[in-house]
């Protein structure tokens, strides 16, 4: 490898491998930036916005980078991290510093499944805590992950090497590391993040079941209403094998969203305007942390 430009193939060219083959590339830490992607839709339109240098095949993808980044939806991704570094493994012998990283949103199962990999040294884990509601190549955008948070999952089993590569590409990212065990970050996420999106699917779910005329939620919805279900706009297909994986926090965490609920439905049910004034004011605790 290069001390200063790589290779980098990304397998999964949505708005989160998109936007980062873009910045990497724009920015100088890439050299090259190739692409994998199944759509074929999809792949014609990356390489026309100019997400990557070339849509190669899986393999050429592997054979050809110095660091894989993977993509894809988390359910495809545990299976296709252990199938790089068996390909890894392979050519070993010639190509002795190649690095495949993940992005996924869930880090206990994909952690689990390279444990005991023999080149579990050249996977780092990581999950940039960025991104919008929107999918596929369209929705890649440049400086998607300034200022944010990027967190790497188990980088004990990696190699000093590899981390330290893999730090430097979210340093030219813009982005802070924070360093977690792989099931601390799928409990913390459960919260900060995959309730939001369940809830968000719930809210609207509810006001299209209640609300039969399209146009009433479109005259009526105020910037509360599209900024809490801005996210029940995001990809199924990204979605439905995160709340599957991460499923036994996500369950823990709606027990306790639906008992809060279920103490605003009491107090708003019996007119006790204290008690909803004291939920109130005890949610508005969060104003100290999130301003």
């Amino acid at each position: 490898m290069s001390d200063l430009h790589f290779t980098v193939g990304v397998i999964g060219l949505g708005l989160i491998g998109g936007s980062m083959a873009l910045d990497l590339k724009r920015r100088g830490f890439a050299s090259e930036v190739l692409g994998v992607e199944q759509d074929p839709v999809a792949a014609e339109a990356a390489k026309t916005i100019g997400l990557v240098d070339e849509v190669v095949p899986y393999e050429d993808c592997i054979r050809r980078a110095d660091i894989v980044v993977v993509a894809v939806p988390v359910g495809a991704a545990v299976k296709l991290v252990p199938d790089i570094l068996n390909r890894f493994a392979a050519m070993e012998a010639s190509i002795p510093e190649k690095i495949v990283m993940d992005v996924c949103s869930t880090k206990s199962q994909i952690c689990h499944a390279t444990q005991y990999h023999p080149l579990r040294g050249r996977f780092v884990s990581t999950h940039p805590m960025a991104g919008t509601e929107y999918s596929g190549p369209w929705a890649a955008q440049p400086g998607l992950f300034d200022g944010r948070a990027c967190i790497f999952a188990n980088s004990e089993e990696s190699s000093p090497k590899a981390l330290k590569t893999i730090e430097e590409l979210y340093a030219v990212l813009n982005m802070r590391p924070i360093y977690m065990n792989a099931d601390q970050h799928d409990v913390h996420t459960a919260y900060v993040s995959h309730i939001s999106h369940v809830t968000s699917f719930a809210l609207a779910l509810t006001v299209l079941d209640k609300e039969k005329d399209e146009k009433h939620i479109f005259d009526l919805a105020s910037g509360g209403f599209s900024s809490t279900v801005r996210l029940a706009k995001s990809n199924a297909d990204m979605w439905v094998p995160i709340l599957s994986q991460n499923h036994d926090n996500i369950l823990h965490v709606m027990d306790t969203y639906i008992d809060k609920m279920q103490q605003f439905r009491d107090a708003i049910a019996t007119y006790d305007e204290a008690k909803i004034r004291e939920l109130i004011q005890e949610a508005n605790r969060i104003k100290k942390i999130l301003r």
